[in-house]
């Protein structure tokens, strides 16, 4: 079919300033419910790590008569507690006024007034007749206001009415904090008053005091400078106290791009970046899976060969190798046994997985303890490696790793690990009636099963999802598939915080998968990437907008509302193409299906399957992208999809809710509006936003390329996400 080359002129109106700022802090519950906390022993802990000095306050700068009275006809005797008398107006110049004088406050040092002063009358005859005698230049002496002339008579009363204020003291220096330094392998736990019986557990966490809503513990965990009153050029402001290098473990079971499945894998890849590039020292510890991305591991060698970890009644044999990726410092665990754990050729998808990643968190805590690791934080993502903590806290502890604090982080409430009381004999937990408590791992709708991912929220010193939004919508509108009583019990350690995405790889200035790299700048290139999705889609080139959507096909991504986007887009004068791919063959045999009814249609195309580098040039081609989720924890689609100028139509939950504000209906100002949004999910729902989305296209360009430009202009990197981390790692490493 012939293809003329066009553009949509009707798009190419300039462009209006608007920067969307990143999404506000979480702000998790403020009270702890200690009495449902596991009723066990104190634990032999180390002492917390003594807080950051804090920085001396300021002295404050007196207020000063010139201050007080910048910009106003009045001298500084108007400033002083005494009230000064007002000289009238049509006094005589020549003649002296020994009785002011008298009045006036001796020509002391003033100091800083006091609420209890009483107010000082105003003098406005006298600011207007009597500046000071060396302002013969028009100038006020402190103020350097205009002033007009006067006699010298005047001059003299008026100095003997102001009185001189001493220049205000420099600011203390803050002292130099000295940092932190994490203990070392032969450094030994100080002795504690209360000795942990080995038979007795400790208790999994510590109940963080309650805070007011003004000032939020984790968050606001990092010391804080002293506000002081602004200060002159001559005294600049001190610096705020570094924060001090962290040694940061990260256990994961995906990581991009070696191992990758879905969002966790990306998360782990910024997350550890932007960490390490702020001065700490960051690890990842991994499975060796057989299909690994060997060809982005750099240096890959063993390093520690006899690793015994274990098992049962005895024990199985590990190999530890270390590599590079990326830049990140990895080490992947290899486990040689009958169970053939990772060498399956996929990661997940097997009857025993909870039994795979039970054992690969035991082997990772057991590496750390046998290399003398003991970091500040051990960071654990979702249920793989959720027995982090419980191994920490029941059984390391008394082992002496006593410094490392856990923090664990959910990726998707739907995922949990459930399983039987086999686990506790695999790992060497044992005690089947002490963890099938309500209060520790048993689940908590099923009487002898075990979940993983509450005994993660249960042990952990601090939980995080992934976007305020879904933090909210776990605990409180049932969307934590069971968890949410146990939520409720630890709602003091438990918030969000929204994803980044790394903008060294989803960015169209610097994105080389794309035809033509593009900026807000120069937008119009975009229309380039815009044909050449069309040429390699086979699809007409004309000035229809290309609605997308990229993602698992997987019901919770909202199959039944892309369905009906697609032939809604078609009958409103679009055209769509969708990307994507499922585990499910019932899934991809209906997509499969609906391919071949669509195939010959020159404006719709279906790819059944992943390709990373169609991917970027969907995002960098398509006008609209559609994340119609019945629930979405964060999502980075919507968030690559503002960066590369392409208008979301979300529904508004999770993350979605967090970082895609409606243009006609949102609260935020104009400049922060970015795309279109609905709420329920239902097909007049989906029509409501993808119809307002394309009769904005057709009807409005200027308003809809202002959207495009207001995404592009929006941070939403891991700068943000990467200190809110730091901020709860140094809340967990106080306690």
């Amino acid at each position: 079919m012939a293809k003329k080359q066009t553009t949509s002129k009707k798009i190419a109106a300039p462009a209006t300033p608007g920067v969307s700022p990143p999404p506000g802090a979480t702000t998790p519950a403020r009270e702890a419910d200690t009495a449902a906390a596991p009723p066990a022993a104190t634990p032999a802990v180390v002492k917390p790590p003594e807080p950051l000095t804090q920085a001396a306050p300021a002295l404050q700068a007196p207020v000063t008569g010139a201050k007080a009275t910048a910009g106003k006809p009045t001298t500084a005797a108007t400033t002083t507690a005494t009230p000064a008398p007002t000289l009238a107006a049509e006094a005589p110049p020549a003649t002296p006024a020994p009785a002011v004088a008298a009045e006036a406050p001796p020509a002391t040092p003033a100091t800083t007034l006091t609420a209890e002063a009483p107010p000082a009358t105003p003098a406005p005859a006298v600011a207007a007749e009597a500046p000071s005698a060396t302002t013969a230049a028009g100038l006020s002496e402190q103020t350097g206001t205009p002033t007009a002339a006067m006699t010298d008579a005047q001059a003299t009363a008026a100095d003997q009415r102001t009185p001189q204020i001493p220049a205000a003291a420099p600011p203390t220096a803050l002292p130099d904090t000295a940092p932190a330094t994490s203990t070392a392998q032969d450094e030994a736990p100080p002795t504690t008053a209360h000795a942990q019986s080995p038979t007795e557990p400790p208790e999994p966490i510590a109940a963080p005091t309650a805070h007011s809503a003004a000032e939020h513990p984790v968050l606001e965990a990092a010391p804080a400078v002293a506000s002081a009153p602004a200060l002159s050029p001559d005294h600049p402001p001190a610096q705020r106290a570094q924060r001090p290098s962290l040694f940061i473990v990260h256990i994961s079971p995906e990581m991009a791009p070696v191992a990758k499945v879905g969002g966790l894998a990306d998360v782990v890849f910024g997350i550890t970046r932007e960490h390490a590039i702020r001065g700490n020292h960051v690890e990842i510890i991994l499975p060796k899976y057989n299909n690994l991305r060997y060809d982005q591991i750099f240096e890959l060698h063993e390093v520690y060969k006899d690793l015994w970890v274990p098992w049962y009644t005895g024990a199985i044999h590990c190999t530890v190798y270390f590599g590079f990726v990326h830049g990140r410092k990895c080490f992947f665990i290899e486990p040689h046994s009958q169970e053939n754990f990772f060498n399956r050729g996929t990661i997940y998808g097997f009857a025993d997985d909870v039994l795979r990643f039970a054992f690969f968190s035991r082997a990772a805590i057991e590496f750390l303890w046998k290399a003398g690791k003991h970091p500040d934080i051990i960071h654990c993502h979702d249920w793989q490696s959720a027995l982090v903590p419980v191994f920490l806290y029941e059984v390391y502890q008394q082992l002496g790793m006593t410094h490392p604090r856990a923090c664990l982080t959910i990726h998707n409430f739907m995922h949990q690990g459930l399983t039987g009381i086999e686990l506790l004999r695999a790992t060497g937990l044992h005690r089947p009636d002490y963890f099938l408590d309500w209060l520790r791992m048993g689940d908590n709708n099923h009487k002898n099963a075990l979940n993983l991912l509450k005994a993660g929220i249960v042990y952990s010193n601090f939980i995080t999802t992934v976007s305020p939004r879904y933090a909210f919508e776990t605990k409180d509108q049932g969307q934590g598939f069971g968890l949410e009583p146990t939520l409720h019990v630890h709602h003091m350690k438990y918030g969000g915080i929204l994803n980044g995405i790394d903008y060294d790889v989803w960015n169209p200035e610097v994105d080389h998968e794309i035809p033509v790299r593009y900026g807000v700048d120069n937008l119009d290139a975009k229309y380039d990437n815009k044909r050449a999705l069309r040429h390699r889609l086979m699809l007409a080139d004309n000035d229809k907008p290309i609605v997308a959507f990229i993602g698992r096909l997987d019901p919770q991504k909202g199959l039944g509302l892309v369905r009906h986007a697609i032939f809604y887009s078609l009958e409103r004068g679009a055209q769509f193409v969708l990307l994507g791919s499922s585990p499910d063959r019932s899934i991809n045999d209906d997509f499969w299906g609906l391919k071949r009814m669509l195939n010959d249609s020159p404006d719709c195309h279906l790819e059944i399957g992943f390709d990373e580098g169609l991917a970027h040039l969907i995002y960098a081609g398509a006008d609209m992208m559609l994340v119609p989720s019945q629930f979405e924890p964060c999502g980075l689609t919507q968030l690559i999809s503002l960066r590369y100028g392409t208008v979301p139509v979300v529904r508004t939950v999770g993350g979605l809710a967090d970082t895609v504000f409606d243009k006609d209906h949102s609260d935020r100002p104009l400049h922060q509006r970015n795309g279109y949004r609905f709420d329920h999910y239902d097909g007049p729902g989906l029509e409501s936003a993808l119809g307002r989305a394309i009769d904005c296209y057709y009807e409005y360009p200027q308003d809809f390329r202002s959207l495009m430009m207001n995404g592009m202009r929006a941070d939403y990197s891991w700068n943000q996400p990467g200190e809110d981390y730091l901020n709860i790692y140094d809340f967990i490493r106080a306690r």
